[in-house]
């Protein structure tokens, strides 16, 4: 098996493993939320967190991966504002509407290709962007349901978009120029983001909720559940970090919005969600666009692969993913916190 079908094999591996946890732990949480009343979302993402650093910690000591030191203040900054974006998100759902929500979750892809654009001067071809919008259209018919604006929180979207972008960049960019694995940069920047939200935490959920997470009613029922979820998000972190470092943070939130599709779409067999033409239409919607985007992606990148070779016969050609294709410097290509069920509490760990 060459480097090209290796590299593949692990991309596709990478977007299959995030999409079965990412909808594995939101239906766990909207179990645990909304049928057992535990609505602690951020401190709840705080204990998923912890419980990934120990369990990498413990991957560390059985030698499956190797720790590699770099910039301690980069790191420090990284997990302050992965920590930071997740609660700004859900205060950004406990302020707002859900369907303002899901406006604020759509604005993240412009966002995200506009500040790529001014500080990284990538391109982002014609196709690219059509596909895109594509995308985003039929994801807003499928979730955005009424549209209530206030000030506050319009601020906090605002913030919450501005900080989840740089985060998901700053993933990215971050493997690359310190030459650190997706495991590496999770297990050095968990512990922060993990004491940001669970300083944060109880202050933000008891503003929501108007309860504390320390007096609430812990059944054994709930237990499982919380040990559950938690389980589940180690593999959801990881795979959220394997994904942006493998492709680019327009292709994790492209992948986001398949989720929250399927999160729907889980909803409506599993959990007897209310449904709608205007779901099943706007969830066709997107699908198109998402195909699109996979379809201008490898022929951009195949284009581009091409050109080089034919300039520099000994340079690899560039690898290309048939569903989401990895997004490079000079690579003209366009990536919950996450796809959500529609309630706020259910959608809080995929922001990393």
């Amino acid at each position: 098996m060459g480097e090209g079908d290796r590299f593949q094999l692990g991309t596709v591996g990478a977007l299959s493993l995030s999409v079965v946890s990412s909808v594995s732990i939101v239906i766990c949480n909207k179990a645990l939320m909304s049928s057992l009343g535990f609505t602690f979302a951020t401190t709840l993402t705080s204990w998923h967190l912890l419980v990934t650093f120990c369990s990498l910690h413990v991957a560390l000591w059985m030698k499956l991966f190797e720790h590699k030191p770099f910039d301690a203040r980069a790191v420090m900054g990284f997990g302050v504002l992965n920590g930071c974006s997740i609660g700004l998100l859900n205060l950004s759902l406990g302020f707002n509407s859900v369907g303002f929500y899901q406006m604020t979750k759509l604005a993240i892809i412009p966002c995200t290709v506009l500040l790529e654009t001014l500080f990284f001067k990538k391109a982002f071809s014609r196709r690219i962007q059509l596909s895109l919008s594509i995308l985003l259209l039929g994801v807003g018919i499928a979730t955005v349901t009424d549209l209530q604006l206030n000030v506050l929180g319009s601020v906090l979207s605002l913030l919450a978009v501005l900080t989840t972008c740089i985060a998901q960049i700053m993933t990215n960019t971050i493997q690359k120029k310190f030459k650190v694995s997706s495991t590496q940069l999770l297990y050095q920047s968990s512990p922060y983001q993990a004491l940001t939200l669970f300083i944060v935490g109880p202050f933000l959920d008891g503003l929501l909720t108007n309860q504390n997470v320390f007096a609430f009613n812990y059944t054994p029922q709930v237990l499982v559940f919380i040990v559950l979820s938690c389980l589940i998000s180690v593999s959801v972190n990881f795979s959220t970090f394997l994904v942006i470092g493998k492709t680019s943070p327009v292709t994790y939130q492209v992948l986001g919005h398949l989720k929250t599709c399927l999160v729907l779409a889980f909803g409506y067999v599993l959990l007897h969600d209310p449904f709608s033409w205007r779901n099943i239409f706007g969830i066709l919607v997107a699908v198109v666009g998402m195909i699109l985007y996979s379809y201008f992606c490898t022929t951009e990148s195949q284009q581009k692969a091409s050109e080089a070779s034919a300039q520099l016969p000994q340079v690899k050609e560039t690898e290309s993913d048939p569903l989401l294709n990895m997004e490079k410097e000079t690579t003209t290509a366009a990536n919950s916190v996450a796809p959500q069920a529609l309630a706020w509490s259910s959608n809080k760990d995929l922001s990393v």
